[in-house]
């Protein structure tokens, strides 16, 4: 093995290869050339003396052995980073970049503004923000923190409670004129749904009656979206009734151009959650995010806080 080779550069140009999985992408988003990109993948390929890279017309995937050595890659660079930022600490400069991933209505809504007041606080910290409603691996996409909506399933992670999701049916005015306003859950039936087709069981509702009798409600419609701005402009242009978190919808509530209907009954609160890489939570700037989100994501419409807690998801 030819050690001289294998040095940072080279492994933060083979890690981003690994996340994109381009060539061409991560020369774009490391402002190198293509051809440099791949020199600094032959060479290190040449220095651990084993392919990293599979490489085909449309992608680049990892080997066997490139998974692993992904994997050590991604604890290396975080401990260099790491002990540049503890030198950086003693100057009290936050600075360096934090990889926030968030689902993606939340994120184009509200999560932008939030960042952007971030940065007027901490100008010198970069975010990186991924928008995705699918759940990634976070270790693996090389993300420090993610938002999410719904149950946590992600083992190992440090897990920052932000709160609870209010959701409420809600329609346009115009879509009640034509169709009526249901009065009870099983009225639903009769009516056309906006369903969420990238969430599981968006085919039926559980929904609270006031006396506390639980009832299970189908969502039948003619218009499934995997996205929740389609769903938004959806239920504003009168396709149809859908449930939705107030966050997405409270402006829209605000403005007469949706109402709520079977007010009376409560729908099943979402958890929201902040996830972190537990080597990363240290680290100032990912922490200063962190607490920065939780503040302001708990000021949303709908949100209800609960005290922060912390644990293995």
């Amino acid at each position: 093995m030819d050690n001289n080779h294998v040095s940072l550069d080279r492994m933060r140009t083979f890690v981003r290869v690994a996340q994109r999985g381009s060539l061409s992408a991560t020369a774009r988003e490391l402002g190198i050339g293509q051809s440099t990109v791949t020199r600094h993948i032959n060479e290190l390929e040449q220095a651990v003396g084993v392919p990293l890279l599979g490489r085909t017309t449309r992608r680049v995937t990892l080997t066997e052995e490139g998974n692993r050595y992904y994997a050590n890659c991604l604890q290396i660079l975080r401990l260099v980073e790491q002990a540049s930022e503890e030198v950086r600490d003693a100057r009290r400069v936050p600075l360096g970049a934090v990889r926030l991933s968030c689902t993606a209505a939340l994120g184009v809504l509200h999560v932008t503004r939030i960042i952007f007041a971030f940065q007027d606080k901490y100008p010198y910290i970069r975010i990186d923000l991924n928008l995705t409603d699918e759940r990634i691996d976070l270790a693996r996409e090389g993300v420090d923190i993610a938002l999410r909506l719904g149950p946590i399933i992600d083992g190992g992670m440090k897990l920052v409670t932000v709160g609870a999701s209010i959701r409420k049916l809600v329609g346009s005015p115009d879509y009640f004129s034509n169709h009526g306003r249901p009065t009870r859950p099983s009225e639903l039936t009769h009516h056309n749904g906006v369903v969420m087709s990238n969430v599981a069981g968006s085919d039926q509702l559980f929904i609270c009656g006031p006396d506390g009798t639980r009832f299970i409600a189908p969502m039948n419609g003619t218009l499934r979206v995997d996205h929740g701005l389609a769903a938004r402009a959806a239920v504003a242009a009168g396709r149809g009734i859908a449930p939705a978190h107030l966050w997405l919808v409270q402006d829209l509530l605000d403005a007469g151009k949706l109402e709520t209907v079977l007010d009376d009954y409560d729908l099943e609160a979402v958890p929201a959650s902040l996830l972190v890489v537990p080597e990363r939570a240290g680290i100032t700037r990912v922490r200063l995010l962190a607490d920065f989100l939780v503040e302001e994501i708990r000021k949303l419409p709908g949100i209800t806080s609960h005290q922060s807690s912390t644990g293995s998801s």
